[in-house]
């Protein structure tokens, strides 16, 4: 990574003073410095950055701002791609200093694999009070999932997606296996194989487990739609342009098995992506077709388009054979999701009142935001088939993401929690920890969920 995090401050490292509101002196700088800022209508503003000039030319350190209430820890990862290369320290001690480091990781992100510029060089002192060694490893898995995010479908297609998998697996010691292309028929995985069969690059379950064999059981499920067309029901071309990302829910949840396994947690930790592309082919699956599902349930095909919870239907029924204590899917799964909550505010499904609650208090001591939606059970009514158990689309447009869960929740019998994450996995403006691009989304809030309940 361009930052690095380090726990001895150098010698030639430089301050960083943050300021609240437009009081420079409270920030700790000396009055030379603070003389400069209020000579410069320097009134630290949110985001805002003032180097200090020192003798010779050299900088002697910087003020930033952290707004009137200072209210976002994250702000500060801003600093990793404004501040010039070379080292620093923080002068001003942050709120918190876990956060605080995290987010000057998160902030030196850049997706350099086609030739853009990455963040400067920059050293930072681990600010006292912060677990370094936390904000590396959950950075690295944000950053994973960033990277699978940002990769178009011509150098991560299922096999790709697979690959990327594979080498996760093996630097934990996880045991892994899959099943591709018509071996999905013979195991049982009907859904799977029809969303992807339409394409060059063969569909498959991903598998792979890590952990204690008599740990508690957590399982996690990510849709792998590593392109969607839209299938028969074809999507129009403005609506493909970010389709490259359609498989973020994977992504997202090799990013948080990443974290949950450099946490060494003491869980039986699977991880199942079913990986397809849902293509345009002579056999591709069709509007009116019925399909029966891994669990027997018939599924009528009332648009292709809604082919993520078709693979997640097959994967978490397999998940949920061996009930697992806890059972998670994140997909990028509706657009009535960013209708209604936005690119940066994901909703979550679940009956489980105690894990909900334990989400919401993660979501906000990690500034990782979630936003949890009623699995309203009257609608589920909107799914009836008249010729099959149920159909995979609504026809009156209303309440997308809640008829998506739904769907989904009809795949899960024996886990003693299930949740569903409906993410965009993408962030369409430029943020302090993250620039515009794939973002990992939740699972931040889910490995401090998890570490709270399972011990850190």
């Amino acid at each position: 990574m361009p930052l690095e995090l380090v726990a001895q401050k150098p010698a030639d490292s430089l301050p960083v003073y943050l300021v609240r509101g437009s009081n420079l002196q409270e920030s700790g700088a000396d009055e030379t410095a603070c003389a400069w800022g209020e000579a410069n209508g320097f009134n630290g503003s949110a985001g805002a950055l003032l180097p200090i000039p020192g003798v010779n030319g050299k900088l002697a350190g910087a003020f930033f701002g952290l707004g009137k209430n200072g209210s976002d820890p994250l702000a500060v990862g801003k600093l990793a791609r404004a501040l010039p290369q070379g080292s620093w320290h923080f002068a001003t001690q942050p709120d918190n200093p876990t956060l605080a480091a995290l987010a000057l990781k998160l902030g030196a992100y850049a997706f350099t694999r086609y030739g853009a510029k990455a963040t400067p060089e920059i050293t930072f002192t681990i600010p006292g009070g912060a677990d370094g060694a936390a904000a590396d490893y959950i950075a690295e898995g944000a950053y994973l999932a960033r990277d699978l995010a940002n990769t178009p479908t011509n150098d991560l297609g299922p096999d790709d997606l697979e690959a990327a998998a594979r080498k996760l697996a093996e630097r934990h010691g996880a045991e892994f296996s899959s099943i591709v292309g018509d071996d999905l028929l013979a195991k049982n995985f009907p859904l799977i194989h029809a969303v992807g069969r339409a394409s060059a690059v063969a569909p498959r379950l991903i598998d792979f487990t890590w952990g204690k064999a008599d740990a508690p059981k957590v399982t996690l499920v990510g849709k792998g739609v590593c392109f969607d067309t839209g299938g028969l029901d074809i999507k129009p071309p403005s609506s493909m342009l970010l389709m490259k990302k359609d498989m973020g829910g994977a992504a997202n949840v090799l990013g948080l098995a990443h974290m949950i396994m450099a946490a060494k947690l003491p869980v039986r930790l699977r991880v199942l992506i079913p990986a397809v592309e849902n293509s345009i082919s002579a056999n591709a699956f069709r509007p009116g077709d019925v399909l029966t599902s891994r669990k027997g349930i018939t599924v009528e095909i009332g648009n292709t388009d809604a082919e993520g919870r078709l693979v997640l239907a097959d994967a978490l029924s397999l998940a949920d054979e061996e009930s697992p204590e806890i059972l998670l899917d994140m997909a990028t799964l509706t657009g009535a999701a960013r209708v209604a909550l936005g690119p940066d505010l994901p909703p979550f499904y679940t009956d489980d009142e105690t894990f909900a609650s334990a989400v919401a208090q993660a979501a906000g001591e990690t500034a990782d935001p979630l936003w949890r939606m009623p699995l309203w059970k009257p609608y589920a009514d909107k799914l009836k088939s008249r010729i099959a158990d149920i159909n995979n689309v609504t026809t009156d447009g209303f309440a997308g993401s809640v008829t998506a869960a739904l769907f989904l929740q009809r795949f899960v019998e024996k886990a003693g929690t299930w949740a569903h994450f409906d993410i965009f996995s993408w962030t369409p403006v430029e943020k302090p920890t993250c620039p515009i691009g794939g973002e990992a989304q939740a699972i931040r809030a889910l490995h401090n969920a998890l570490s709270n309940r399972f011990g850190k």
